[in-house]
């Protein structure tokens, strides 16, 4: 396919990016020397500078060492936004070891899977969530749990206040963050750990190709598979956005980390963006609370905010922020990710903000950035932009996977470039049947999304093809449905699935949340609908909620609720 998308590149962004030849820890390292005092991580106001992570990395390296760990072993995180994290990673990369995220809101038989599959020898957990892991423990190979306390580096005034106040109180699960791990073998706290490693570890040669990460995937689609993404991975990706986003001074700007890390989107655009360019980044490890992120991107002065959706959504209408109550204007550049932006968040979000807000499109298969709309000239609102440097698409026919489509036509869209995996971990065969080569050879992932191209080159996510709706004979898109019904002036967040119906085969069902202090009847929204989409399109029948059911990074799962209605039927 001709790179017509290059045209719409803004003029600071190359053609192609040179991926450099260092490995993931290594960025930090390079940053530790150049910018030792300037700060890393911000954590509820503890600042800890490059210098301070580059030491603590090296001592989580050299405690693993100490412990048995060799290159190619596997560490699971199952922790929120936290130092700890961001150590761990790090210190696992060092050791030559490989990385793999684990949700925060996994339930013990997820965790055990993930541990199980990746042959995770180490686990690093928060305390809150250590009975987790304590329940299915006696079923994995495991060496040693590292239990790690949020206060842990808090500010000592604040650390009081919470040993005080909020460690022994249980949260919504009935959980604590105070825990006993006295007596239990092989688990010791995280700080204890971290002085088992007394000075630097032993060097490991560690290659480009060699996997960095397992970031798991599909678990709202299928059995969870390992994504082996690669060091070159990871820091092509890197570079790849750092090169698109305008003013990236190094050492200079400030992250708003309140994607979860664990996610492939905020392990990238949050956590390695920030290392890889000296930037500090101020850790959120419940974005849910709003004024807490509100506060800390007024103070810190935030110049870059990747976020999802449902989050620029819940900002737009947070009543103070409407009441001009939070200076918002450091922001310069907000990625929104994980799921289709609405034209009218977008557009209310730069009002309020003065900032640029733009779609991107990625997959944890891809590290997970393939496209992202032009920075300053905002792209076009309603894509997901152009493919970035290096990265090249095609769309193909959705039933053999094998024609390729003119621009304009409807297909699957594939993906080549530095940041695609090599592969799932352990399962050859979903492996072969993304990873395809074409008539010339060349290897392409096929995502399983749907689009389509302009003539200019930017690209439109029609669906999912699993999430497809087929109402009477007719293709219904729920993006395209979902996006309609956001343009209602009292609707906050919606969601669009098929379900069974006797003679259409499916028909479409809304779930809506209304603005608060709305009201809306489901009569009222069906005949809003009749006039502003096509008549399959129509929702035949609408649940309003008080809320609608989201992964850890705040994606809509379409997939639950569809659960739900197939359960009832």
């Amino acid at each position: 396919m001709e790179r017509v998308w290059l045209k719409a590149y803004d003029p600071h962004v190359p053609h192609e990016v040179d991926i450099p030849a260092e490995t993931v820890d290594q960025s930090l390292a390079r940053n530790a020397r150049r910018f030792a005092e300037r700060p890393a991580l911000i954590f509820y106001n503890k600042i800890i500078t490059y210098a301070e992570l580059n030491r603590m990395a090296d001592r989580f390296a050299a405690a693993l060492q100490a412990n048995g760990f060799q290159k190619g072993d596997r560490v699971s995180l199952y922790l929120p936004n936290c130092p700890q994290y961001v150590i761990g990673y790090y210190g696992t990369l060092r050791a030559g070891g490989i990385v793999v995220p684990t949700n925060a809101l996994y339930v013990p038989r997820e965790i055990a899977h993930q541990v199980q599959d990746s042959g995770a020898t180490f686990i690093v957990s928060l305390s809150l969530m250590y009975p987790r892991v304590k329940q299915v423990r006696d079923s994995l190979n495991v060496k040693k749990v590292i239990v790690a306390g949020i206060k842990d580096y808090f500010p000592p005034i604040l650390k009081l206040l919470f040993s005080l106040l909020k460690e022994n109180k249980p949260d919504m699960n009935g959980e604590r963050h105070r825990v006993d791990i006295g007596g239990e073998a092989d688990t010791v706290w995280f700080q204890d750990f971290l002085r088992e490693g007394s000075g630097s570890p032993a060097p490991v040669t560690v290659d480009m190709e060699d996997t960095a990460v397992l970031m798991y995937t599909g678990g709202t689609t299928g059995v969870p598979k390992g994504a082996q993404l690669t060091h070159k991975n990871l820091i092509a990706n890197v570079a790849q956005c750092a090169r698109w986003v305008p003013n990236t001074t190094e050492g200079k700007g400030v992250t708003m980390t309140a994607l979860p890390i664990s996610h492939s989107y905020g392990m990238t655009a949050c956590q390695n963006w920030s290392v890889y360019l000296g930037y500090a980044q101020v850790l959120i490890p419940n974005p849910r609370d709003l004024p807490d992120l509100l506060k800390n991107l007024a103070r810190w002065k935030v110049s870059f905010f990747p976020g999802v959706p449902t989050l620029y959504t819940a900002i737009n209408n947070y009543p103070d922020v409407k009441a001009g109550k939070y200076d918002l204007s450091s922001i310069e550049v907000c990625l929104s990710g994980a799921a289709g932006l609405p034209p009218e968040v977008q557009k209310e979000f730069m009002r309020l903000t003065g900032g640029k807000l733009v779609e991107a499109y990625g997959l944890s298969e891809t590290t997970p950035a393939v496209t992202i709309n032009p920075v300053e000239s905002t792209g076009k609102i309603g894509t997901i932009g152009v493919p970035i440097p290096n990265t090249e698409i095609r769309s193909v026919d959705a039933e053999t996977g094998k024609i390729t489509l003119p621009r304009g036509e409807v297909g699957e869209l594939c993906v080549k470039g530095p940041q695609v995996m090599k592969g799932y971990w352990n399962m050859p065969t979903e492996t072969a049947n993304v990873l395809r080569p074409d008539e010339n050879g060349e290897v392409w992932l096929h995502t399983g999304d749907i689009a389509i191209m302009d003539e200019d080159g930017f690209v439109k996510i029609v669906d999912r093809k699993k999430d497809m709706i087929i109402s009477g004979g007719f293709n219904v898109y729920p993006n395209e449905v979902e996006y309609i019904l956001y343009t209602h002036p009292d609707i906050l967040e919606a969601a669009v699935v098929g379900v069974p119906h006797e003679t259409r085969g499916e028909v479409v069902k809304a779930f809506v949340v209304l603005k608060e202090g709305k009201s809306l009847t489901e009569a009222e929204l069906r005949a809003w609908c009749k006039k502003e989409m096509r008549a399959y399109m129509v929702p035949k029948a609408v649940s309003f909620r008080d809320s609608l059911p989201k992964t850890m990074v705040g994606k809509i799962l379409r997939r639950q609720l569809l659960a739900e209605e197939l359960q009832k039927a």
